[in-house]
């Protein structure tokens, strides 16, 4: 009977260690099946990277200002009596802008003519008498003073009533009004900015190192964003003496034609140096450029193998070197070459070894000089 019962045990105990080897071998295949499954591959559409010649350029950001911008003040205190301009509009040098009341100054005028034509009446006849030696010369100069004073004081009131007529030192455009009527205005208080807007300055400031390439006459392009993306152009006119020791930027003027006035000054605007030369760089489109914080990159498709050993078309993340960008292409400067096949669209749902299926039936811009239709 125990003999029985021990052999019973023994087949139980092998039959068990069988199932359980099976198991385990099943185990095991479904492992190996699951590792080499793939999930479905994204849809992404590429490009063939080519080597083009681009022409060197520095950019830099610049704000635009005023070649003349001042804000017309009261020379005098007084009571504004007309004004003779408008918010926005364009002057001439010497327009009037605003007259102050001169009432008490007309008055004194008034007063100022009249003593001096009794000064002048006394000098003349001090000169007859003094040729006829009936008066002293002493009296005759002392006549002479006072007409002379008489003069200056009239010159001193009609300057005084010429400086509370406020006009336009420099054509240019007008900001907006500070001033009203019958307000009393003290000595520097402000009435209105005026803005020379054409030509107009953009400055800017270039690292250190590369001052040395900035030279007057050197061709500045200006893009301004906010006018979509509209173009300007120009030549460096001017460079700072000295090196900011905060940023140790070289501080960078440039002189631009701007009829109509759509450059405002406070503006900030993208600037871009022609350098002259040109360089070699691998132009892709803008949307390629998968950007962060540890490094910009690219996805390059490649035929890839999966742990089993299938193939299949995957992407490889490359970290890359960014120069210029230029419409909607931007220049890669290390990182790919040439030929090799770079994703365009799609970049922010892949992975490196990720599976993609490339369909270029629609492709992102690629132009160098887009044309947007709504501008």
């Amino acid at each position: 009977m125990a003999k029985r019962m021990i052999l019973m045990l023994v087949l139980m105990t092998g039959f068990i260690g069988v199932l359980g080897l099976i198991k385990v071998r099943q185990f095991q295949a479904m492992a190996a099946q699951f590792a080499a499954m793939q999930p479905s591959p994204e849809a992404v559409t590429t490009i063939v990277a080519q080597q083009e010649e681009w022409p060197a350029t520095l950019s830099a950001i610049g704000t635009v200002a005023a070649v003349q911008g001042v804000t017309v003040a009261a020379d005098l205190p007084g009571v504004v009596d007309r004004i003779a301009f408008e918010s926005g509009r364009a002057v001439r040098k010497g327009d009037v802008l605003v007259e102050l009341d001169t009432r008490q100054e007309q008055a004194q005028l008034a007063a100022a003519e009249a003593q001096l034509e009794l000064a002048t009446l006394t000098f003349e006849r001090m000169r007859g008498l003094v040729e006829e030696d009936a008066v002293s010369r002493a009296e005759f100069d002392s006549a002479a003073a006072a007409h002379k004073q008489a003069e200056a004081r009239i010159r001193e009131i009609r300057a005084t009533i010429e400086r509370k007529t406020l006009r336009a030192p420099f054509a240019g455009v007008l900001g907006i009004r500070e001033v009203n009527l019958g307000q009393y205005l003290a000595g520097g208080d402000p009435i209105v900015p005026l803005q020379s807007l054409n030509p107009i300055y953009v400055n800017f400031g270039v690292p250190q190192q590369d001052a040395a390439l900035m030279r007057a006459g050197r061709r500045v392009r200006i893009t301004v964003g906010d006018l979509g993306g509209a173009a300007f152009a120009g030549r460096i006119s001017a460079l700072d003496a000295v090196v900011d020791p905060t940023t140790r930027n070289v501080q960078v003027q440039a002189t631009l034609a701007n009829p109509g006035g759509p450059l405002r000054p406070g503006m900030f605007v993208q600037a871009r140096v022609d350098l002259g030369a040109s360089a070699p760089v691998i132009a892709v489109p803008v949307s390629a450029i998968n950007y962060a914080p540890y490094g910009d990159s690219v996805f390059v498709v490649t035929d890839m193998k999966t742990p089993g050993g299938q193939s299949y078309r995957g992407v490889r993340q490359q970290v890359v070197k960014l120069g210029d960008a230029r419409g909607d292409q931007i220049a890669v400067l290390s990182g790919i070459t040439a030929g090799e096949e770079i994703v365009t669209s799609g970049v922010f749902k892949l992975r490196n070894g990720a599976a993609v299926q490339v369909n270029n039936t629609v492709q992102p811009g690629n132009s160098p000089a887009p044309q947007p239709e709504d501008r």
